[in-house]
C-alpha cells in the first residue's frame, strides 16, 4: 500500500497514524520529495480499511500496490535509487564502466589490467575469485588467494573492486571487496540472499538464465526486506533457442526494469555474447537503451585466458569503446 501525505502535513496527526501502523505490525518506507512525501507500507495491508486512511486530513491519497515485489517498486520510491561504491556512483545520470578479467590469475595479471581499464576511464574492477563453472573439471578460481589478488590490484589503483560469492560461508574473505556480486546461477538461492540483506555493502544482482522481470525483482525484495537497498540490478542475457551467441542479451529489460523498478540497471554484454566481437556493439545499444552503465570482461592475453577468453575485449579495444560509449552516454542524458 502506498499513502501520498499532503504538503506541509500536521506532525501530530503524522505521528498518530505512524504509531496506528505500527501497532498493526506495518513497517513504514519514506520517500521525501520536492513536492510531496511518500509511505510505503510494506507487511500485511489486507487488513487495512483504504477509506479511512484517505479519509485522514494529511492524507493526499492511497493506492493498494498489485506487485509482489514493494521496497524495489518504482510505486514506493518514484525517484532513481543511487548506490555509493566508495568515491564513485551507480544510478543517477552517472555512467559505471565495470571492467576487468573472467578470473584472477595472477598478481602481474590483475594488477596490470587493473592499470590498464583505469587509464580507459574504468570506475570499477572486476575480477572472479570464486567461480562457478557447468563442468566440475574447468578452473574453479583462485578463491581466498584471488580476492587478496584483487585487494592488491585495488591498492594499486585505487579502484573499488568487484566479485561474485558462491556460498554465505564465504562471507568472512569479502570484507575488502567493495560490490558483491550474486551471479546468474544464485539468484535465486535465497537463503544466500537473506543473508546479504543483513549487510549494508552494494550487492550487484545478475538475472538468472531463465529469469522472468518479476523473478528478478523478487530476488532484490529478498535482500532489501532484510534492510540492504543497495541493490543494482544487471541484465546478463537469457537462454533462448539460438546458439550462434552464448546467450540472448534482452535490451527491452532495460526500460521495463526501469519503469518498474527505481534500482540502477548494469548490462553485462560479455556473457551475453560469448564474443568478443559481439560485445561494443551490445554494449553501446544498452546504453543508448537506458542502462547505467555496464560490465565489461577484458583481458591481456584472451588467447591464454584461464577462464572465457573468446569474450574478453583486449585492453586496447576497450579503451576505444570506453571513449565511443562515453559520447553515447552523454548524448542519452542531454
Amino acid at each position: 500500500m502506498i499513502v501520498i501525505l499532503k504538503k506541509n502535513p500536521d506532525q501530530q496527526q503524522l505521528d498518530r497514524l505512524r504509531s496506528w501502523l505500527e501497532e498493526r505490525h506495518i513497517t513504514i518506507h519514506p520517500t521525501v520529495g520536492v513536492n510531496q512525501t511518500i509511505w510505503g507500507l510494506v507487511g500485511d495491508t489486507s487488513h487495512l480499511d483504504i477509506n479511512l486512511i484517505a479519509s485522514l486530513d494529511i492524507v493526499d491519497d492511497v493506492k493498494r500496490v498489485q506487485e509482489p515485489y514493494k521496497n524495489a517498486n518504482r510505486k514506493f520510491h518514484p525517484d532513481d535509487t543511487v548506490v555509493q561504491v566508495g568515491a564513485t556512483t551507480v544510478g543517477g545520470g552517472s555512467l559505471t564502466l565495470i571492467a576487468g578479467p573472467c578470473s584472477v590469475e595472477s598478481e602481474e595479471q590483475i594488477c596490470t589490467i587493473a592499470q590498464q581499464v583505469k587509464a580507459s576511464g574504468a570506475t570499477m574492477l572486476r575480477g572472479g575469485a570464486f567461480k562457478p563453472r557447468t563442468s566440475p573439471y574447468s578452473f574453479q578460481g583462485l578463491r581466498n588467494e584471488g580476492i587478496r589478488l584483487l585487494s592488491i590490484a585495488k591498492k594499486v589503483t585505487g579502484l573499488p573492486i568487484v566479485t561474485e560469492i558462491m556460498d554465505a560461508s564465504q562471507l568472512d574473505c569479502f570484507d575488502d571487496v567493495d560490490v558483491i556480486q550474486v551471479g546468474a546461477r544464485n539468484m535465486q538461492n535465497f537463503e544466500l540472499l537473506k543473508v546479504l540483506g543483513e549487510l549494508r555493502k552494494p550487492i550487484l544482482l545478475k538475472r538468472g538464465l531463465s529469469a522472468t522481470y518479476e523473478e528478478l525483482l523478487m530476488s532484490a525484495e529478498y535482500i532489501m526486506a532484510g534492510g540492504n537497498e543497495n541493490v543494482i540490478l544487471c541484465e546478463r542475457g537469457i537462454r533462448t533457442f539460438e546458439t550462434y551467441t552464448r546467450n540472448t542479451m534482452d535490451v527491452t529489460a532495460i526500460p521495463v526494469l526501469k519503469q518498474l523498478s527505481h534500482l540502477p540497471v548494469l548490462v553485462d554484454p560479455s556473457h551475453a555474447a560469448g564474443k568478443y566481437k559481439l560485445v561494443p556493439p551490445l554494449a553501446k545499444a544498452a546504453l543508448a537503451a537506458g542502462a547505467d552503465g555496464l560490465i565489461i570482461e577484458v583481458h591481456n592475453d584472451p588467447e591464454h585466458a584461464l577462464c572465457d577468453g573468446p569474450q574478453s575485449l583486449r585492453p586496447e579495444v576497450f579503451d576505444k569503446l570506453a571513449g565511443d560509449l562515453r559520447a553515447i552516454h552523454e548524448l542519452v542524458h542531454q
